[in-house]
């Protein structure tokens, strides 16, 4: 990639409903430039599933997270996988490993005995899955891609974090709150206009709703998954089992994460690891002086380490549709 597109990446990526005039601005270039290279962006598959990140604890659920070895043998199995896992209305994410584990998914529900009918349920339908590991997501930091652009005033634009999940206060939800953010499900992207339409509300009604429930954190932004594969990107989750963990060196580690442009995300779980830090860079080399550096630093707090290549997302959301009454 080069520079104007590394820059035109990160933005969309980070903003899905940014504005071409505005990304004009910022790249010193057309509206018309923009419009050109955005879709092509969007054609070749570089950047793709546009997605809402809501807050799913104002929803009162709760996210686990399960990883399958050895699900399928082939293409057409994985295939058939994906398709019978993206009927689950309780499904929020699906992607693909190189490692221990093959494929990884994220359900989200009401309570732990939901979860689990739902994990049985796909395992009947779906024996190959029999062999996972389950996790329980506390809370998660979402970093922006600040290893993409070559422009601080770009950077600027963006918080250095954005935290879902966690100990929150459920929100309640109008109807007509509930109806924009089922189109906003499908329909991300979209101009205020459509989705007041297909809500079957005014545009200003429209408009006042979305800015209430991004004031309430309910809605923390719009963005789009980046195929790393596309643009030469590496990318890594490390599973860290910690110990002698005291909330002193937390915060430093927690702020080293945060301050490390490459960190992308991090999670907060229950299970088998406490810990999972995705890494991202478009150089390999530096994904592994993060992880030397992190492993050196930390070593008296992490117990055991492994690591995983992410290859490929398929699904990416944070709201489950069952919420909207789509059982299945």
């Amino acid at each position: 990639m080069n520079g104007f597109n590394r820059n035109l990446v990160f933005l969309c990526a980070e903003d899905g409903r940014i504005s071409h005039k505005d990304v004009a601005v910022l790249l010193h270039t057309s509206s018309q430039r923009v419009h050109y290279a955005r879709a092509v962006l969007e054609r070749e598959g570089i950047i793709h599933t546009p997605h809402v990140i809501f807050d799913y604890s104002y929803f009162n659920l709760i996210q686990f997270r399960v990883y399958f070895k050895g699900g399928y043998v082939g293409e057409k199995d994985k295939q058939a996988i994906l398709a019978l896992l993206r009927e689950n209305p309780y499904l929020v994410s699906i992607y693909e490993l190189n490692g221990e584990f093959d494929l990884s998914i994220e359900l989200e529900s009401p309570n732990p005995s939901r979860f689990n009918k739902e994990l049985k349920r796909l395992i009947s339908l779906q024996p190959s899955l029999s062999h996972y590991k389950v996790l329980l997501t506390l809370v998660t930091h979402l970093y922006p891609r600040f290893y993409l652009p070559n422009n601080e005033v770009l950077t600027s634009r963006f918080p250095q974090s954005i935290v879902i999940g966690g100990d929150r206060y459920p929100e309640q939800f109008t109807s007509s709150e509930l109806a924009m953010m089922r189109v906003l499900l499908d329909k991300p992207l979209e101009r205020l206009s459509v989705i007041a339409r297909a809500s079957s509300l005014n545009i200003k009604t429209t408009s006042n709703l979305l800015k209430n429930l991004q004031q309430r954190k309910c809605i923390r932004g719009f963005q789009y998954l980046v195929d790393a594969g596309k643009v030469g990107i590496s990318k890594f989750r490390l599973f860290l089992k910690l110990h002698n963990l005291t909330q002193e060196r937390e915060v430093v580690l927690m702020e080293y994460l945060l301050n490390t442009k490459e960190v992308v995300q991090t999670s907060k779980t229950v299970g088998d690891w406490d810990l999972e830090v995705d890494i991202e860079s478009l150089d390999k080399t530096r994904i592994r002086a993060v992880i030397r550096e992190l492993r050196e630093q930390f070593s008296g707090i992490i117990e055991s380490f492994n690591q995983m290549e992410y290859f490929a997302s398929y699904t990416r959301s944070y709201l489950p549709r069952y919420i909207f009454g789509e059982e299945k």
